[in-house]
Order: C-alpha cells, then sequence, then structure tokens
C-alpha cells in the first residue's frame, strides 16, 4: 500500500501546525490569546504586585541588582493627550498618589493586567489615588477601540510631549508609582496583579504620607 495519503496527512498536521503559529505571534488574534493565559497565571497569585517602595521587575532580580531610582526634579513634566484629544498635564495630579502603567494594545502581558487594573481603579479613593494609562500605541484608536470593548473606565492618555528620562523603559507593561509630591515610590517592569488588598493598603499609605 502507498504512504503517499500518510505523507499528506503529515503535511497537513505540520500546515495546520504553522498556521496555528502564525497566528499567535502575528494576529491580534494570538495577541488576545497570549494576554488571556498569562491572565490565568496572574490569577494564581505568584506575580502580585509588591506592597513597598523597591524597584522591581517580573524577574527575580534582588534589589541591589535593580537599576537606581533617579530624582530628576519631581513633580515631573509629562504632557498628556485624552484619547478625546483633551491636553493635560501630569502636575495636574500634583498631591495624589498617581498609578501610572506604560502599555500598548499589542502587548499581551498588558493585556493580563488590565482587568486587575481596573478592579484596582473602582476600588480606591479617587480624591487621593490618580490613575495614568499611558498607551504607547502609534494609533490611539486602537487604544480607544480595547478599551471601549472591554468596557474599561480607568482614563487611558498618549504622550503628548517628551517623555521623562526617570519613565523611559526598554519593556513594556512598565509602572510607576508617584508619591503626593510627585516622586517616584515604585517602578515595577512586567505584568503584576494589582488587585490585592495589600497593594491597596500601599497605595493608601501613600496618600496618607501627603503633607498637609
Amino acid at each position: 500500500m502507498s504512504d503517499t495519503p500518510k505523507k499528506s496527512t503529515r503535511w497537513l498536521l505540520y500546515a495546520m501546525l504553522a498556521a496555528f503559529v502564525l497566528v499567535l505571534l502575528f494576529t491580534e488574534l494570538g495577541t488576545a490569546l497570549r494576554g488571556n493565559l498569562q491572565q490565568l497565571f496572574l490569577k494564581t497569585g505568584v506575580n502580585d504586585a509588591p506592597a513597598s517602595g523597591v524597584p522591581v521587575t517580573a524577574a527575580t532580580v534582588s534589589p541591589a541588582e535593580q537599576p537606581a531610582v533617579t530624582a530628576s526634579g519631581p513633580p515631573y513634566q509629562l504632557a498628556l493627550s485624552t484619547l478625546d484629544g483633551k491636553t493635560v498635564s501630569l502636575d495636574d495630579l500634583k498631591g495624589k498618589v498617581i498609578f501610572l502603567n506604560q502599555w500598548a494594545t499589542w502587548c499581551p502581558p498588558c493585556r493580563a493586567e488590565m482587568p486587575a487594573i481596573e478592579k484596582l481603579y473602582q476600588s480606591v479613593d479617587k480624591s487621593k489615588v490618580a490613575f495614568v494609562m499611558l498607551s504607547l500605541d502609534e494609533n490611539p484608536a486602537k487604544a480607544r477601540r480595547y478599551i471601549e470593548q472591554n468596557k474599561f473606565t480607568f482614563p487611558v492618555y498618549v504622550p503628548a510631549g517628551p517623555m521623562p528620562n526617570d519613565f523611559t523603559t526598554e519593556a513594556i507593561p512598565t509602572t510607576l508609582i508617584l508619591d503626593p509630591d510627585g516622586r517616584i515610590a515604585q517602578r515595577m517592569e512586567g505584568m503584576f496583579n494589582y488587585d490585592t488588598a495589600e497593594f491597596r493598603q500601599y497605595l493608601d499609605s501613600l496618600a496618607r504620607s501627603a503633607k498637609r
């Protein structure tokens, strides 16, 4: 018996596997699937956001190996634009703790963080904690569409001016926590679960440290 049918079946399986890999790597569906898988990982609690002021990354690296958080004259000057085109300044939020998350729609770990960030946003005192979800998408319309599709309510911005040197990063998501005086209290590179009681308490403690 000829083994031609077996070879045809084998090549068909290879082609299907290759197509699946291409979908995972290069399509919007693949980005969403990877984000959903990473979201399941965050629910294990392994990557809960640290409730301290130590600069950290998602990798297991000692604090001594982390780059130093430097000061460049806080409050930092950063012009922001809302998805509706309104221009605001980061300086306008001075006096509040600022949760600043740099993300993009093409970044699966960024997508994985979003539901927990939304829950955190819904649970904090907005008079004390401000959220700046800073989209790095080249086309803000993509960010708007993604936010609307997922019914997220936190405020989303795009940069409208140069990024302060202390904010720049080679990886996203990167989250910066600024204290009420505009100083960087914590820097987290990589995806984390921010929807924890400990992290809420950390933000609250920073808010209470504001100068009266």
